[in-house]
């Protein structure tokens, strides 16, 4: 769309492609119409607009355009409240002489696209909460449309490979809103759909198998950590503990980093004559920002390679199968403010059940933390099949 066809259609009465809002506020209204155009109901396969600045009536108010309301509306696309992520731009343009802001939304390929658990929707030209029937027709949708491997679905799991008792009690309250629970519409595989754990006939995703999957090995058999601790500085040093970590993604995190914490040493230092400090070899949160990114960031798919965490004497490495994605390529690697994402469902689920805080910038405060303990810079070693981050030890 050019300026003169998206301020045309701003000008214009809202509709189920306009929303106009004076200012961003908390931004969880433009979060729900940038939601709600993703999902595209009406099936225009045009985008929807997101007006910042502009009256009910189509006047512009005059709100202050600068670089930070820009990076705050950018930001929307992967802040983690919004899955799968949407395909947006946001446009500064000039109306009757004045600057506004426009968030253009593309129409996903992969609906229903969800805010905080909810499926927006435009009835009109107003948003509203979709219907369990709604949801059904938006998830409909994806059998034709290409979707990342994430949220395909496999060949020969069923409905029996899932362990609903986890998905229903443990999973799904911190997946859906309180409010579409308290419905008590939506049975248990249209809430599977419609988290992308199922495709929309009832099949499991690898999504699914990685979150409440009984055994996701059986079907994804790279999806493991092996940890490794060794006593020297390479590969051929005497092993001193070994640990192959299998269970669904939200366990295998949490025992991921107990294992982490078990292997952090501290340093005493001594500052003046009565000051007693302690240091770590290697921050724990650096260590677990690394680990996270590599088991979210990965690939699962035609691999038998699993994440690999290498301890030795003076360096932990990590290692992570797959090469950079998207738009991330061995030349940008771990630079701030470039990312992609190869499992976006995934990553998305993870941030809800509170495993990602701020999506692209996990390296960036691993790299922070390390700073302030005293240890060497991150050293990053991208291939077309995989990459390796390496933390130095403080001796």
């Amino acid at each position: 769309m050019d300026a003169e066809e998206i301020l045309g259609l701003v000008a214009d009465m809202e509709t189920d492609r306009v929303e106009r809002k004076q200012s961003i506020g908390n931004g969880d209204r433009v979060c729900e119409a940038i939601c709600a155009f993703a999902n595209d109901l009406p099936n225009h396969r045009a985008p929807g607009l997101v007006a910042i600045g502009v009256e009910d009536d189509g006047r512009p108010t005059g709100l202050a355009i600068d670089d930070d309301l820009l990076l705050r509306l950018g930001a929307f696309r992967d802040n983690g409240k919004i899955y799968p992520f949407p395909s947006i731009t946001v446009d500064r343009l000039i109306m009757d002489g004045t600057a506004i802001v426009v968030v253009v939304v593309e129409p996903s390929l992969s609906p229903p696209v969800q805010f905080r658990g909810r499926t927006m929707i435009r009835v009109g030209p107003r948003r509203a909460i979709a219907t369990p029937e709604e949801e059904a027709r938006l998830s409909e949708r994806r059998r034709q449309a290409a979707v990342p491997f994430d949220a395909r679905s496999l060949a020969s799991p069923s409905l029996a490979d899932l362990n609903l008792d986890r998905f229903t009690t443990e999973l799904v309250p911190q997946l859906v809103a309180p409010e579409v629970l308290a419905e008590n519409q939506r049975s248990v595989e249209h809430q599977l759909a419609s988290l992308r754990f199922t495709d929309p006939s009832g099949v499991p995703t690898p999504t699914g198998l990685l979150l409440s999957g009984r055994d996701p090995l059986a079907w994804l058999p790279g999806a493991f950590v092996q940890f490794l601790r060794l006593d020297g500085t390479t590969l051929d040093a005497p092993v001193l503990s070994v640990h192959r970590l299998t269970s669904p993604l939200p366990d295998l995190i949490r025992e991921l980093e107990e294992v982490l914490r078990a292997h952090v040493e501290t340093a005493v230092a001594f500052v003046g004559p009565e000051r007693e400090e302690r240091c770590a070899s290697v921050p724990f949160e650096a260590l677990q920002q690394i680990v996270r990114n590599a088991v979210m960031h990965r690939t699962y798919e035609a691999t038998n390679a699993p994440v690999r965490v290498t301890w030795f004497d003076d360096r932990v490495e990590v290692q992570s199968p797959g090469g950079p994605y998207g738009l991330v390529d061995a030349s940008n690697f771990g630079q701030p403010g470039i990312t992609d994402y190869r499992n976006p469902t995934l990553a998305g689920v993870l941030a809800q059940l509170g495993f990602v805080q701020r999506f692209g910038v996990g390296l960036q405060a691993a790299q922070a933390r390390l700073s302030q303990n005293g240890n060497p810079p991150l050293e990053f070693q991208p291939t077309t099949t995989f990459v390796n981050v390496i933390a130095r030890l403080l001796p």
